[in-house]
């Protein structure tokens, strides 16, 4: 397993609904934790990117809701 993270920052802050949304990403095999940041308006994911990579991951929170609006660099 190869474990990566990718952080996204989001425009409007998540819901009811996107949150029981995510609640099912994170039943996706592969993702192994998701992590807000309300402050920063961030959203990190901990994969296994030996089944998924940085675009499935994106789908995934983007078909849960999330008002994604740039992929924020890990430096």
């Amino acid at each position: 397993m190869t474990t990566v993270d990718v952080c996204f920052r989001y425009g409007i802050p998540p819901g009811e609904a996107e949150m029981r949304a995510l609640g099912t990403a994170r039943e996706v095999y592969g993702i192994r934790a998701l992590r807000f940041d309300e402050k920063n308006k961030t959203v990190r994911v901990e994969f296994d990117a030996t089944r998924l990579n940085e675009s499935n991951v994106e789908s995934l929170l983007r078909r849960a809701g999330l008002d994604l609006t740039e992929k924020v660099s890990l430096a």
